[in-house]
């Protein structure tokens, strides 16, 4: 039933006053059932596509329209070309796919249909291929590069050596990252809607027996042997699960001395539990780590280094690439990749996009196995004389 149905104005006025209340409340649960920067995104593409209609004199809504589909076309066209993109530049297929679904998905919230589909529920024909052909156009993705541990070992020794709590927090958040294969909003201060994980979600245990982190002394706290972290609003996680991790054999880059340094930090300041372990106190302050110091500190390291040693330049690496390095770490260790798609919780292939046959250990023996391997004979069809 739609605000506009007839049968409403027979409604008792307090019903009706009522079922608006809801009404609203429901449509404010559909736009809020992504994240704040996809609803943006999508308020945006709405704005363009009424101003693009304005200036053809078009009814937004398609009525009279017997076949929208070229309207369609050409506003993600333009869109395309940066003609009416916001920023005024070309964008990317999928950008200009998204503006296009933006549209059709704002006539589905309101009950219309969906101009971009034919009468069979699919994407039309003319659409699909537009937006293949743009794919086919695009120049490949720029994936981020996974680094090696070299680089991580160098900045957890600088923050070793520095004592600086920001240093030694940015240090700690990238161990973690490394080793629980986190997203930047898991680990970092961002404005994306991931939650970062906080000090009640992470635990510490010596054998079996998990300790208090809130209570026991320092002395015992050193003593854990196991770290954990318990998902709760994270990206793709499933809420109340636990992921955890045993010591590296490392005194730094490891992911249980990396928790232990953070517990022993914010409880020094009398943080709550709902403190974030990306922050940390220094100067009279509270202070968050943002992917911003996460990037830094990775240049900073990888131009230490030497990118001729890494192979990849300081442009290759960002707050994005300590997910895809963990990955890779496990990847090279031959872990199974399930194992490591339920690690990193990825729910599809998707996780291949992180991963890199780049690296030199994983590919180190693949041409002696090939000769090894690639002498056989095939089972003779029935052209083949006996």
């Amino acid at each position: 039933m739609l605000p506009t149905d007839p049968t409403l104005a027979a409604v008792d006025p307090t019903a009706r006053a009522d079922f608006f209340r809801d009404l609203s409340s429901a449509q404010q649960a559909v736009a809020w059932g992504v994240t704040a920067s996809r609803a943006a995104s999508a308020d945006t593409h709405w704005t363009v596509w009424t101003d693009f209609c304005a200036e053809l004199a078009v009814d937004p809504f398609l009525q009279g329209l017997d076949d929208p589909v070229p309207l369609l076309q050409v506003y993600m066209h333009r869109y395309r070309t940066g003609r009416i993109a916001p920023r005024g530049n070309p964008v990317r297929a999928r950008s200009a796919e998204d503006a296009v679904r933006s549209v059709g998905q704002t006539f589905s919230a309101m009950g219309a249909t969906d101009p971009r589909l034919t009468n069979q529920g699919k994407m039309d024909f003319r659409l699909t291929r537009q937006i293949s052909c743009y794919k086919k156009e695009d120049p490949p993705p720029d994936r981020v590069k996974p680094v090696p541990v070299a680089v991580l070992y160098w900045i957890l020794s600088a923050a070793a050596t520095s004592q600086h709590p920001g240093t030694l927090a940015i240090a700690d958040m990238i161990a973690l990252a490394y080793f629980f294969l986190l997203r930047p909003g898991e680990y970092t201060a961002t404005p994306s809607e991931t939650t970062p994980f906080r000090l009640a979600d992470l635990r510490l245990a010596t054998g079996n027996a998990y300790l208090d982190i809130f209570q026991v002394p320092a002395s015992q706290l050193n003593a854990a042997t196991f770290a954990t972290l318990t998902f709760t609003n994270q990206k793709n996680g499933v809420r109340g699960e636990v992921i955890g991790l045993g010591l590296s054999g490392h005194p730094q880059l490891c992911p249980v001395k990396a928790a232990l340094r953070r517990v022993h930090h914010l409880r020094t300041y009398g943080a709550v539990p709902d403190t974030p372990l990306s922050v940390y106190f220094a100067n009279g302050a509270w202070h968050r780590v943002t992917p911003q110091d996460i990037t830094a500190i990775l240049r900073t390291a990888v131009i230490t280094i030497g990118p001729q040693h890494l192979g990849f330049t300081p442009a290759n690496v960002s707050a994005r690439c300590l997910r895809a390095a963990g990955a890779m770490g496990l990847l090279c260790a031959q872990v199974d990749p399930n194992i490591i798609r339920l690690l990193g919780r990825w729910r599809s292939d998707e996780m291949l996009r992180y991963l890199h046959l780049q690296a030199e250990p994983i590919m180190r023996h693949f041409s002696r196995r090939m000769l090894q391997s690639g002498n056989y004979v095939l089972l003779p069809n029935t052209d083949v004389p006996h």
